[in-house]
């Protein structure tokens, strides 16, 4: 019964002695405190009681945010956020087990040192425009310190920017700002050219409208001409028959002016003796304009020409 025990102890002990590394991880033997070897991924065995695992490190690439407060140069306060991807080198991972406790911490340490020595000489639009330029800043410094350490600095990136506050709701007022006088300047050109278009298309109606009125002047130019050809071939002299047309005209302006219903009430000579007296004017105004036409002819005549010698 005692052997079975031993035996069984025996047993037990040798498959505490085997162990399982996973992927993407490496594990550290330590006999009697003192470092053996590195174990990749798979099955192992250590020797019981004697090997210990002291620790097993991660070969995936990890991430690491830090956020750093620091002042640019124009006095504006601001947040950071850098995030730091990194990994364990392979063949380094004696240094970065034994070397570095803390590797986070060496970490966030240089990117605090790398910020605050960078971002101070910037104005805050250029930390928002040059984002890469510390970024890459963080990357090489990082790569310079930790590949020492056994670690590797795959990118550094910064994600995030935030200023105080009070700063950015006064950047947003001034965006605002320039983003409504943009729109009235927009507004203005559009105002101007209704204005433009408007002014051209009156123009263009008044041009037409006194066009019309002259060609309609011109027809009845032509009318009354006619009218006084066919009044001269019947006797009539062109005197009279002029004012027999304006009598006329004058007779059809009062038909026109009485057949509308919302017209104002205008009183004018309307009658027989009044008609006949205002022939007898117009027949005596065309006389009188006829004879001071020509008596201005006869003295132009009668003046000797200008000797120009």
């Amino acid at each position: 019964m005692t052997t079975y025990i031993i035996i069984l102890l025996i047993v037990l002990l040798l498959f505490s002695g085997i162990f399982v590394v996973k992927q993407q991880t490496a594990a550290i033997v330590e006999r009697f405190g003192r470092f053996t070897s590195i174990r990749q991924s798979g099955l192992h065995f250590r020797i019981p009681i004697i090997d210990k695992i002291a620790g097993r490190i991660s070969l995936r690439i990890l991430q690491l945010d830090v956020i750093v407060e620091t002042k640019t140069k124009d006095d504006v306060f601001v947040k950071l956020k850098v995030s730091v991807q990194y990994k364990v080198v392979v063949d380094k991972v004696y240094d970065a087990f034994y070397k570095l406790d803390y590797p986070q911490d060496q970490i966030t340490s240089y990117v605090f040192d790398v910020v605050r020595a960078v971002v101070p000489k910037m104005k805050l639009d250029d930390v928002f425009e040059k984002k890469d330029d510390i970024a890459n800043a963080v990357k090489g410094e990082l790569n310079d310190a930790m590949i020492n350490y056994g670690y590797d600095i795959i990118k550094a990136l910064v994600t995030d920017i935030d200023p105080d506050p009070e700063v950015k709701a006064a950047m947003n007022r001034i965006n605002a700002a320039e983003r409504k006088k943009v729109a009235a300047q927009y507004d203005g050109d559009a105002e101007r050219i209704l204005i433009v278009e408007k002014a051209k298309a009156e123009a263009e109606s008044k041009r037409l409208q006194g066009q019309g009125i002259a060609d309609q002047r011109r027809e009845i130019a032509r009318g009354l001409e006619e009218s006084v050809d066919v009044l001269n071939k019947v006797g009539i002299n062109s005197q009279e028959a002029s004012a027999l047309i304006v009598v006329t005209q004058h007779y059809d302006t009062l038909q026109a002016i009485g057949s509308e219903t919302n017209t104002n009430l205008i009183l004018l000579p309307n009658s027989p003796q009044s008609g006949s007296e205002m022939l007898n004017d117009m027949v005596a105004s065309f006389t009188a304009s006829n004879q001071i036409g020509e008596a201005m002819k006869k003295q132009t005549k009668g003046k000797a020409p200008l000797d120009t010698k």
